[in-house]
């Protein structure tokens, strides 16, 4: 591997010498692929990036498979969320599937009732009293199952009072038609009124921005709603979805921070009429405290962003989502005002919700800046304090002193009354 990469660094010497004197250029020979697996992992990050794995999609959905589920049963006991949650394709299949089934359930039992009191050996016999006249066969039974439990009613087939089994059918089928129509027909409403579409309409910005805002460094991004419905009641929030690693060890994938986006100061209720721009203060408790720019790009991290409310128009709630991995955080850069003032009226232009413009930030994280805002602050600091010492230190002198000269007069009291006595 070692003679490779020399070979390979000689040859691009060669070439770019000769690219210097002459515009002929020497293609670069590929290397083997055994010796191309072999490279070490360092060299491989530099000549490739590694592709950042999402855990949610621009579209908002989530990509995690769940796997080796042996629980099945419970999502038979949940039947009804089972056949909201699945695809309309399947949906409408089984929606059919299940009337039908069951109209060819009760037309067999009618058609089993008819041959079992020998209905069908006296077709058009007029003494005999049948237990549901005119159904001479399978098909005849199985439309009368259709009238029964849609209650169409077409009068040409029609129960007698002398068939006690068939009017207890008939009362079976009725309920448990009505039931049948409940259940599907909430399943396909609930289906048709889900507020996923409602959704779509919610946009948020393709990148986010770190700049600064009000002499502080903030993580911003843009969220809109495309409809003149609001979104009732909505909020915004957002997680840090960061692998980390315990102070024990243990190895915690996927980990989830949350990112402060105005919970304690109420600006994560959001009155969504127009484009907001959504800001996190990056401070102590921010998890991109220490995280500079020529850190961000290192670092693999995904910001993930849920804005929720109710749909005006249903009451239902709504969610939408969207993320953002380090390669779409540009450090240094703004969003591009979208709302202009017209004559009597705000309007928005859409076209620049998206876009961004370069502006003067600092290249240091928030804590190198705290700290080098401190480190102006200090020489202030020190000359009051050496100032407060040296005075200090003066009066502890002066007091020695003081005291110095009091035993020394003391002293020559005491001598003189001594000599005195004597």
């Amino acid at each position: 591997v070692c003679l490779f990469l020399m070979a390979a660094n000689v040859l691009e010497e060669d070439s770019m010498e000769q690219d210097i004197e002459s515009p002929v250029t020497i293609h670069q020979p590929k290397l083997p692929k055994q010796a191309r697996e072999d490279l070490p992992k360092n060299i491989n990050k530099e000549c490739a990036k590694r592709k950042i794995q999402r855990y949610v999609r621009k579209d908002g959905k989530c990509n995690v498979h769940h796997g080796n589920v042996r629980e099945t049963y419970r999502y038979l006991t949940d039947i009804f969320t089972t056949l909201v949650d699945l695809k309309w394709r399947f949906n409408l299949l089984i929606f059919v599937m299940v009337y039908t089934v069951t109209w060819l359930f009760f037309g067999m039992i009618w058609w089993l009732i008819a041959y079992m009191r020998g209905d069908m050996d006296h077709i058009g016999d007029s003494t005999w009293t049948p237990c549901v006249s005119n159904l001479n066969g399978f098909v005849s039974a199985f439309l009368f199952s259709i009238e029964t439990e849609t209650t169409i009613g077409y009068g040409y087939r029609v129960i007698t009072d002398k068939c006690p089994e068939g009017i207890i059918l008939l009362l079976v089928q009725s309920v448990l038609g009505s039931i049948v129509n409940a259940f599907m027909v909430g399943c396909m409403f609930v289906k048709i009124s889900q507020p996923k579409k409602r959704a779509e309409t919610l946009v948020f910005s393709t990148n986010a921005v770190i700049s600064m805002r009000d002499g502080k460094l903030c993580l911003m991004f843009r969220v809109g709603d495309l409809r003149n419905s609001h979104i009732v009641e909505a909020s915004i929030r957002a997680k840090l979805i960061k692998s980390k690693q315990t102070k024990e060890g243990e190895f915690i994938p996927l980990n989830q921070t949350d990112i402060n986006v105005g919970y304690y100061t109420g600006d994560d209720r959001l009155f969504l009429v127009s484009p907001l721009i959504i800001s996190h203060e990056i401070n102590q408790q921010s998890p991109f405290w220490e995280i500079s720019k020529a850190q961000l790009p290192k670092e693999e991290l995904e910001i993930v962003v849920i804005l929720e409310g109710m749909v005006e128009a249903t009451g239902m709630t709504c969610q939408a989502r969207s993320s953002y991995i380090t390669s779409e955080i540009l450090w240094g850069y703004r969003f591009t005002p979208v709302l202009t003032l017209e004559d009597g009226f705000y309007e928005v232009d859409y076209n620049s919700f998206h876009e961004t413009y370069e502006t003067n930030t600092p290249v240091y994280s928030a804590k190198e800046l705290a700290e080098m805002a401190s480190r102006a602050e200090l020489p202030l600091t020190w000359s009051v304090s050496s100032k407060l010492d040296q005075h200090a230190e003066l009066e502890t002198e002066e007091e020695e002193k003081n005291l110095e000269d009091q035993n020394e007069r003391n002293g020559d009291v005491a001598n003189l009354e001594n000599e005195s006595k004597v």
